[in-house]
């Protein structure tokens, strides 16, 4: 088995352009190589073509809740989105420190605004970008946060901007820079 490459990799590009679908990809060759992934993805839910929210999902369980959603009223908003704090918390933070001590690739799928509500999100996040493990996410392109230029600014992290146009040429670069 190949050995794996202590990088910390953020994915950002336009809406649209692939980040999850990439990190969906990367996770099945990783697996298939007989790799532990384990982390958190936010996918959106729409219900017919219309966005309604977003679940956060725990890789290792599959357990997941409501991260935002039209119908959530919460003091937390993200455009039309309720913001479920203790989602963030009790799904993604949980299954990020699960994956620190436990897997051999940490996905953070994604670091946004609606996450970065949770003060032991970004700190699960610090320490997942510390660990000695590699770290595979995604940063909303637009991102304005001090946590989000915190953590692209750091001299371990390799912020790759995906296009659709080079998806193919993005993902064999990051399958390489997981590699040793």
């Amino acid at each position: 088995m190949k050995e794996l490459k202590k990088v910390n990799i953020l994915i950002t590009g336009p809406p649209r352009s692939g980040k999850s679908t990439l990190i969906e990809k990367i996770i099945k060759e990783l697996v298939k190589k007989g790799f532990t992934v384990r982390g958190v993805s936010t996918p959106e839910v729409r219900e017919k073509g219309r966005r309604i929210g977003f679940k956060i999902i725990d890789l290792a369980t599959g357990e997941w809740k409501w991260m935002a959603h039209i119908n959530i009223f919460s003091p937390y908003k993200v455009s039309k989105y309720g913001v479920d704090l203790d989602a963030i918390e009790n799904i993604g933070v949980k299954a990020i420190l699960s994956a620190i001590e436990s897997a051999d690739v940490i996905i953070i799928d994604e670091i946004g605004k609606m996450e970065l509500f949770s003060e032991r999100f970004k700190e699960a996040v610090r320490r997942a970008l510390d660990s000695s493990k590699p770290v595979i996410g995604t940063i909303g392109l637009k991102l304005r946060h001090p946590f989000a230029d915190e953590i692209k600014r750091r001299r371990d992290v390799t912020i790759v901007f995906l296009t659709r146009e080079k998806w193919e040429e993005i993902y064999n670069q990051i399958i390489s820079m997981i590699f040793q």
